[in-house]
């Protein structure tokens, strides 16, 4: 039987938490405790990550702790003193810990736009909201460095998950950043300011494309971390992914945007020597339509492989733009444009008692 809420009881608060995801993750693979220090390029963008958590007198509901997740469409219960995680790990673990007074009830909801599985650093952006919302219910507040930190050891530390840090601390910051890990996971956050022209610029010609299929780990990306490993931090490989970071960074201080999409393949193409597979047939076919229509630049998201998202800098013209997106979504049914827009600030939390 699904737990239920008493609908009749009006809730004493609201907490209300959203969060960006990420894209155009130039430098990533060297956000990881096998490269031990990095730099890593990212933008923060809508559609977020969306957390409302609705607080309510012990025992109106069933459970104390209820979890809607809306996406699924499932409604679980989570007891935060029971062995092992059932229905959403990373949702159950951030519950456990973030430590819920236990003289209240609650209902979390928990809702994205972005695809599952698109590479975009959704469930950093989850864990980002999910934690900034619950250490609401307590005194004291974390800065976003610290809801970066927590999320990302949610990840590391309780679900033992192969993870990097950069998706928490976009997620966190939002905007356009370039953050230098000196020692794993200990990271500065620079985030870039440009005129609002720059800004509006690379807003019109960034595009988002879903590949149609959820990128998941997979034995390519075990590989790849074997090999890393086994090559040290200093290794060309690694280093490669450090300089485009760099790169993507002068380029955007100075707003030359052909210099930011040169990074971009700089970097797609480094990704590509560390394995051939994290660059999926469907992503190639992506990049050969991106370059027929003028495109400047493209970043398969996140650590490459099978599914997830390319990120795409186009040229000049709106119109030119408009038709590689009708191409590409005309080349292949699961092929989807997810309208983005770049996000001014990262983690945003609000109370409505």
């Amino acid at each position: 039987m699904t737990p239920k809420t008493n609908t009749k009881q009006r809730p004493i608060r609201i907490i209300n938490s959203v969060a960006p995801i990420r894209i155009c993750d130039n430098g990533g693979w060297t956000d990881t405790w096998f490269a031990e220090h990095g730099k890593i390029f990212n933008i923060g963008v809508y559609p977020y990550a969306e957390v409302q958590i609705e607080v309510y007198p012990l025992g109106v509901q069933d459970e104390r702790i209820l979890v809607y997740a809306e996406n699924y469409g499932e409604r679980f219960a989570v007891r935060p003193d029971a062995e092992g995680y059932e229905r959403h790990p990373l949702l159950e673990a951030a519950i456990e810990r973030m430590r819920v007074p236990e003289d209240i009830a609650m209902q979390v909801t928990i809702y994205s736009e972005a695809p599952a599985g698109a590479s975009t650093g959704t469930s950093a952006a989850v864990a980002v909201a999910l934690v900034g919302g619950l250490d609401h219910l307590t005194p004291g507040r974390m800065t976003p460095h610290e809801v970066a930190y927590t999320a990302q050891s949610i990840e590391t530390d309780m679900l033992h998950l192969q993870c990097g840090i950069q998706d928490q601390l976009c997620s966190a910051y939002g905007g356009i950043n370039f953050i230098e890990m000196f020692k794993y996971p200990y990271a500065s956050v620079s985030q870039i300011q440009v005129p609002n022209s720059i800004w509006w610029e690379l807003e019109r010609r960034m595009v988002l494309i879903f590949l149609g299929k959820s990128h998941s780990s997979s034995k390519v990306h075990e590989k790849v971390i074997k090999q890393l490993e086994n090559a040290g931090p200093t290794c060309k490989q690694i280093e490669d992914l450090r300089v485009a970071a760099d790169h993507s960074r002068d380029a955007m201080y100075a707003g030359d945007f052909e210099a930011l999409g040169k990074a971009m393949i700089e970097n797609t193409e480094a990704q590509g020597r560390l394995h051939a597979d994290l660059i999926c047939p469907e992503a190639h076919r992506i990049i050969e339509i991106a370059k027929a229509h003028g495109a400047f630049g493209w970043k398969i998201n996140g650590a490459g492989g099978d599914g997830g998202s390319i990120a795409i800098l186009c040229g000049s013209h709106s119109h030119v733009k408009r038709s590689m997106i009708r191409e590409i979504e005309q080349e292949n049914d699961l092929f989807q444009n997810i309208p983005i827009y770049l996000s001014r600030t990262g983690l945003r939390v609000w109370d409505r008692d």
